[in-house]
């Protein structure tokens, strides 16, 4: 949250650096289909980058292996990453947002994005599951402020604070205040 002008305003603009993760997986494009598998399972990733010359091509995921390789009935060891692939990469400038990347991966209907500095150098990658942690923590972040800052009426009742009859309660960080209780907080 920023302070401006005696305003609280939440940020929202999350850095896409702030959600990725660092040093992804790469391997050369004269790989094979079971290298990049072994490499995935190894590193306890879902997805490799394809390099060809240091430059980043392309990627294979977990989908591609099943459904371009074993699917089909194709042996790994006999099938190049370049043959299965998802190319042309898609990546996200490192300098963008969560609300950024979420909006490309739905644009180009992929899970995953290597992040790029401003040379074009890999140096993350954010998943679908990245962004939906992030969004879950803001979505319950902001359900607890909507909470604490809501007002309740309830016409009639006993105050939780003075134990009196009142026909004016108003629940206010989940207790039940009588018109008295209230003005004595300074809350109206």
């Amino acid at each position: 949250m920023k302070k401006t002008n005696n305003a609280i305003r939440f940020e929202t603009r999350v850095p896409i650096r702030e959600v990725m993760a660092k040093n992804p997986i790469m391997i050369g494009i004269e790989a094979t289909a079971a290298k990049a598998a072994r490499t995935m399972c190894s590193e306890e990733v879902g997805s490799v980058i394809i390099l060809k010359n240091t430059k980043p091509i392309g990627i294979v995921t977990e989908e591609d292996l099943a459904c371009k390789v074993v699917a089909k009935d194709l042996k790994p060891s006999t099938i190049h990453v370049s043959d299965i692939m998802s190319t042309p990469l898609i990546t996200v400038s490192a300098d963008k947002t969560v609300v950024d990347a979420a909006r490309m991966m739905v644009k180009h209907k992929v899970r995953r994005l290597p992040v790029v500095d401003e040379t074009k150098k890999v140096i993350g990658i954010v998943t679908v599951r990245d962004l939906l942690t992030v969004s879950n923590e803001l979505n319950e972040l902001l359900t607890d402020l909507i909470e604490i800052n809501r007002e309740e009426i309830v016409e009639q009742g006993v105050c939780d604070r003075c134990s009196q009859m009142s026909d004016d309660l108003k629940r206010v960080d989940s207790v039940l205040l009588c018109p008295s209780c209230r003005e004595e907080d300074h809350i109206r």
